[in-house]
């Protein structure tokens, strides 16, 4: 399929540009890290018994330094919100490159990953190379007591070794409970071990106290490979060519050499990222201390919760997304759950749909419902009121959905629950569209069953009457596909006559309705939001910068929490 270059510049260019960035400054780090224990004087007596593995230990530990203080940044929620809130300042280009903060937080721990391996491996050689090349003349020098010790004994008696094995244990941890079966089969597994980064940082700053290597901090007294004052043979020719300049300025030792640990440099890498952690958190703690109130809880069908609540100062902007923690399934968990709808001046509850679908939200819809059991013959909504458990939420905070609305042309594609991003975009054009830059919305639903358009029906045929007796009823082009033909007629009721006539039996052909779209938008820019399945997803970005032969510009966004 060929490419639109416009599209792909669109879609692409900068979140390429990025990562090429982000490749160079790591090969830069390495680089000069790698050459400057290589060649330098300091390290020449460390270099001559270590070899190339004390260059790549060195070198790995820098990159690993610049990404364990990237890999914090992205977990910044509200100043990311904050950054995407500011449009005076971020274009929507530098808005839409904020979308990728997760992905790059995924790259940077598995450079991390990467280069803890060569970390690991290189010092591994190290303890070999002391072992065997124990150093009689600068003893200091050593971290083997002897000549021929066991490497295994070097690393499990010294601080950086102790400390090292423990942060590999960790890393794997994290690194296992971080693929996408164990996040979305066991959450907590996932939560739980991926907060483990608090002790990981602790031991990190213990493990650069270790002062296992050591720099000669005489160089001036004692040029590194100079003679004793008590040796009077003399470099011949040959040899005196192949001194550095360094070492052909004196061949004679004035003084002893003398060593020292580095000055650990770690801390001046991550300080300034876990100093604006821990103070987003230390304000998302005060400010997510307060529970709310839980207004209304309605029960729909295929296991969806639809939660309203209520708080006093709580602001939302269509298609952000809460935290929401509730202290009697779990005092530290939260999940992350999708404004389905915004507090207005008329109106001050919010409200999300959750669906049921592991651990915390099932224990959760028994808090909610201890009385009423959860099977998906439920047809109609059912109502809740009693005395609820305690909940807290945090947030709200910026998502790719939050541009649907800055855009003049929008096609809004959701699979099952991934509708609840556009469902808060739909509430706030029916409270009135005419503020707003859209002109004109592609909703495109797709679900297994029938009974899940239930969930947001009113609400389409609401606004679809809406915009028709204001005269604009091509503001709203509404597109629900099925995927399961089994109890049609429950959908076919006279309320929903607006959404009968737009049901399709079957999957939808994208690159179909996509010509439509280009050729009814011609030299226009279409942002393409997507929530849903991966497939479904990498379809659309495919075809958001395939060349539709329009010259129309796809912007595509994705929405995942997974």
């Amino acid at each position: 399929m060929a490419l639109s270059l416009r599209s792909w510049v669109a879609n692409e260019a900068s979140k390429n540009f990025l990562l090429v960035l982000w490749l160079a400054v790591n090969a830069v780090v390495f680089w000069r890290t790698f050459m400057l224990y290589c060649s330098a004087p300091q390290h020449y007596y460390l270099h001559q018994m270590l070899g190339v593995s004390l260059s790549v230990s060195r070198a790995s530990a820098s990159v690993l330094n610049l990404n364990c203080c990237l890999v914090l940044l992205p977990m910044c929620r509200s100043t990311l919100t904050l950054l995407r809130g500011s449009h005076k300042v971020w274009a929507r280009g530098g808005r839409r490159v904020l979308d990728q903060s997760r992905k790059f937080h995924s790259a940077c721990g598995t450079a991390i990953c990467i280069f803890s391996v060569l970390h690991v491996s290189a010092h591994l050689v190290n303890a070999v190379n002391f072992s065997v090349k124990f150093s009689d003349d600068f003893p200091s020098l050593n971290m083997a007591q002897y000549r021929g010790q066991d490497p295994r004994v070097i690393i499990l008696t010294t601080v950086a070794g102790v400390t090292g094995v423990i942060l590999v244990l960790i890393l794997f941890l994290m690194l296992t409970a971080s693929t996408h079966c164990i996040r979305v089969g066991s959450f907590e597994i996932f939560w739980y071990t991926h907060n483990l980064f608090i002790l990981f940082y602790i031991i990190l700053m213990v493990h650069v106290l270790g002062g296992a290597l050591k720099y000669q901090s005489n160089t001036d007294a004692h040029t590194p490979g100079c003679q004793p004052a008590n040796h009077s043979q003399q470099p011949s020719s040959n040899q005196q060519a192949e001194l550095s300049p360094w070492q052909q300025q004196k061949h004679v030792c004035k003084e002893e050499a003398r060593f020292q640990s580095h000055f650990p440099e770690t801390w001046l890498w991550v300080l300034a990222p876990l100093c604006v952690y821990c103070a987003e958190r230390v304000c998302r703690y005060a400010r997510c201390r307060t529970p709310v109130t839980i207004a209304c809880v309605t029960r729909h069908p295929c296991d969806v919760i639809e939660l309203h609540m209520l708080r006093d100062g709580f602001k939302a902007k269509p298609g952000q997304y809460i935290l929401l923690n509730c202290p009697s399934v779990s005092s530290f968990e939260s999940h992350p759950f999708t404004l389905t709808m915004c507090p207005t001046e008329k109106k001050k509850t919010f409200g999300i749909h959750l669906r049921v679908v592991g651990d915390w939200t099932e224990r959760f819809a028994q808090l909610l419902f201890p009385q009423t059991s959860s099977g998906d013959d439920v047809i109609l909504p059912i109502m809740q009121q009693q005395n609820y458990p305690k909940v807290c939420v945090d947030g709200p905070f910026g998502s790719a959905s939050e541009e649907v609305l800055s855009y003049e042309r929008c096609v809004c594609v959701a699979g099952g629950i991934g509708v609840t991003p556009f469902a808060c975009v739909l509430h706030t054009l029916l409270d009135g569209w005419r503020q707003y830059k859209l002109r004109r919305l592609y909703f495109v639903w797709v679900c297994r069953e029938l009974q899940a358009f239930h969930w947001f029906a009113d609400l389409l045929c609401n606004l679809h009457h809406k915009l028709w007796q204001e005269n604009r009823p091509d503001y709203l082009n509404i597109r629900l596909y099925l995927s399961n033909n089994s109890g049609l007629q429950h959908l076919c009721e006279e309320r929903y006559g607006a959404l009968c006539s737009r049901l399709v039996i079957g999957r939808p052909k994208w690159k179909l309705l996509f010509d439509e779209i280009g050729t009814a938008n011609q030299n226009k820019r279409v942002g393409v939001f997507c929530c849903g399945p991966k497939g479904m997803s990498r379809a659309l970005h495919t075809l958001c910068n395939a060349n539709q032969h329009t010259h129309t510009t796809f912007e595509f966004n994705n929405e995942s929490f997974c």
